[in-house]
């Protein structure tokens, strides 16, 4: 087991990676507080994990909350069954909410945690690729609108976040792709060693290799704590993290969240912040091109949906990283370091949505 420490100043939390940790009663014990547990789950992932961890949490009181799975209900309405389950169960403010599964149940879960009796505690047990390097790191959490993804949500950081590397073993190839995006992004925005580790080990990151797959999680884990404890509330440097997201996040409110899985739009949506950076003169041709190729080497797709630039722009507006009416893009100066910029040229970024969503 590999532990890392998340340390944004006012709350400090750890972030365990490794094999068997659901059924670890010991790390459990030390890292989950409270007699009163509620469990929020997915009927995708409680039939393989839910009664592994309900076992390693030995004689608490134990209640559980099961959602449908998909993006599609990452809402308020979900939210609200959530906070039904608390109130059915009479569960007060020494209670402690578990997220069992992906990036969906973390963002609900934790947004029920922070809404509950003005703030409750949780725990991130992150089974997705995804979520065990990005989603269950940093405290974000909040649902969708219609009108854009994240648009409703709070600050709300985890005890702890305990990731069990077994779950990948049950993970489907296209969940295990969409996960190696947010790997890749570290790499993009932050290390270009670890880009170049990636290049070459991308093969046995898709046959699942142990070691390759905690050194990864471990890499990003360590890279994401490190930006938060900077910049807990993204009012600086945290917002590199969302390289590709801003046109990733238009593809999914575009195509309703059913189309593209979260990684699959942001690895389109890195290719087109790329091919803008490139058109900006901020990178040269040859490190665009690394960027498509490392993305198409994941499995990932490269050729984003003709949702139209009109549609495009619309959607981008209503991301959250809008100021003042611009809509500020995470750029890359060269790989490993980027930049937010709402100062670039308007005819360079609609050239960028011509060429890949007219």
């Amino acid at each position: 087991m590999q532990t890392i420490s998340l340390d944004a100043g006012h709350v400090r939390y750890p972030i365990s990676i490794g094999s068997g940790l659901l059924s670890d009663k010991n790390l459990l014990s030390r890292h989950i507080p409270g007699e009163s547990v509620l469990i929020v789950s997915s009927s995708a992932i409680a039939p393989l994990y839910l009664d592994r961890l309900k076992q390693g949490l030995g004689d608490r009181k134990v209640s559980q909350c099961i959602l449908p799975d998909g993006e599609q209900h990452k809402t308020m309405q979900t939210v609200g069954w959530v906070i039904d389950s608390l109130v059915g169960n009479r569960l007060n403010r020494d209670c402690v909410l578990i997220a069992l599964g992906g990036g969906v149940v973390g963002d609900i879960t934790g947004f029920a945690a922070a809404c509950y009796q003005r703030g409750v505690s949780f725990v991130q047990c992150p089974t997705t690729l995804l979520a065990q390097v990005d989603s269950s790191v940093g405290g974000k959490t909040g649902v969708n609108h219609p009108g854009g993804k994240n648009l409703i949500g709070a600050f709300h950081q985890p005890v702890a976040v305990i990731a069990d590397t077994d779950t990948l073993a049950t993970l489907p190839e296209r969940e295990l792709q969409a996960g190696l995006a947010e790997v890749i992004k570290y790499g993009c925005v932050w290390d270009p060693l670890f880009f170049d580790w990636l290049q070459i080990n991308m093969p046995a990151l898709l046959a699942r290799d142990a070691d390759a797959l905690t050194y990864a999680i471990a890499r990003s884990c360590e890279i994401k704590a490190k930006v938060v404890g900077q910049d807990e509330r993204e009012h600086g440097v945290r917002a590199i993290l969302n390289f590709g997201h801003t046109f990733g996040h238009a593809i999914e409110a575009a195509t309703a969240y059913r189309q593209f899985l979260h990684g699959e739009a942001v690895g389109l949506g890195m290719i087109m912040a790329a091919d803008l950076s490139h058109r900006l003169g901020m990178i040269d041709a040859a490190s665009r091109q690394r960027i498509v190729d490392l993305i198409a080497s994941a499995g990932l797709p490269v050729e984003a949906p003709r949702i139209g630039v009109d549609k495009a722009l619309e959607l981008m507006r209503m991301d959250k990283k809008v100021l003042a009416g611009t809509v500020r893009l995470i750029l890359l100066e060269k790989l490993g370091r980027a930049v937010v910029s709402g100062g670039y040229k308007a005819d360079a970024l609609t050239a960028t949505l011509r060429e890949y969503v007219a």
